[in-house]
């Protein structure tokens, strides 16, 4: 029988039955992500707009000025892993897609690192993320300065720190010519002649409920530490190409806390 005649969303190993996600709960639920608090720190640089051009999915363009985003996004209470919560780190480009149907403006997530398996495997397979497994420590907060950092088996790879944080007026504008976040989705065929899923999926900008708090602003710098094969044996070559961005200009970072959020069921495959 086809697992489209099930009802509920299946992950392997699918003969247990379908599985809970951030998208259904143990009853085929929704869960309410309304009052789930999050910490996002933020920094901002440019770089050399040919370099940064050579990481891009097909389709895509650059979008404006060559501007790297990095995120780190701290995430509690979520009620799909039972009060429980977890960090993720991306890198995300600003561009154009342009396909055979449409076109549209958003940003493309290159790699997101998170802490925990459950959200890597249920994002990979549900909504075709590009996620990678580290550590994703506490901050370090130390005489106004907030240090983060991403670590693989006691290595780490990534450095960001903000400093010099002051109370912004206002918190951030969404842009209304904004479609949502990019992803470049690809899943390998186990049969030679068949050919790879090879798509562009994306997270579409809104649906979501988001009460911010406070919302700081200040300097910000992030450092990719380039890496040997035996530091990081499976990712070495993410790390190294985004350790080869020149950082032409730093653009600053900030420190938002929220609240809101939505189980992104909206994703949906690009024309």
């Amino acid at each position: 029988m086809s697992l489209r005649a099930y009802l509920g969303r299946h992950r392997m190993p699918v003969v247990f039955g379908p599985s809970t996600s951030p998208r259904q709960g143990p009853n085929g639920e929704s869960y309410d992500y309304s009052r789930a608090p999050r910490t996002t720190s933020t920094v901002r640089f440019l770089t050399d707009a040919a370099r940064l051009s050579r990481l891009l999915p097909p389709l895509c363009a650059l979008d404006g000025e060559p501007i790297v985003t990095v995120e780190h996004v701290e995430l509690r209470e979520l009620e799909w892993l039972a009060g429980r919560g977890y960090n993720m780190l991306g890198v995300k480009f600003p561009v154009a897609y342009v396909g055979p149907r449409e076109s549209l403006r958003g940003s493309f997530l290159s790699v997101l690192w998170e802490d925990r398996p459950e959200p890597i495997l249920s994002g990979r397979e549900e909504l075709g993320f590009a996620k990678l497994f580290c550590e994703l420590p506490p901050a370090r907060v130390l005489n106004g300065r907030t240090t983060r950092s991403a670590v693989w088996d006691g290595h780490e790879f990534v450095r960001m720190t903000l400093d010099d944080l002051a109370p912004a007026q206002e918190p951030p504008q969404p842009d209304a010519s904004f479609a949502g976040v990019l992803h470049h989705r690809f899943v390998p065929s186990l049969r030679g002649d068949d050919p790879d899923v090879e798509e562009m999926v994306m997270t579409p900008a809104g649906g979501a409920q988001v009460h911010y708090g406070s919302v700081r602003r200040g300097r910000g710098q992030v450092e990719f530490r380039r890496s040997s094969w035996e530091q990081l044996p499976t990712m070495f070559q993410v790390v190294n190409a985004l350790a080869d961005l020149p950082v032409l200009e730093e653009l600053g970072g900030s420190l938002i806390e929220s609240i809101g959020g939505k189980d992104l069921s909206d994703q949906r495959v690009l024309g």
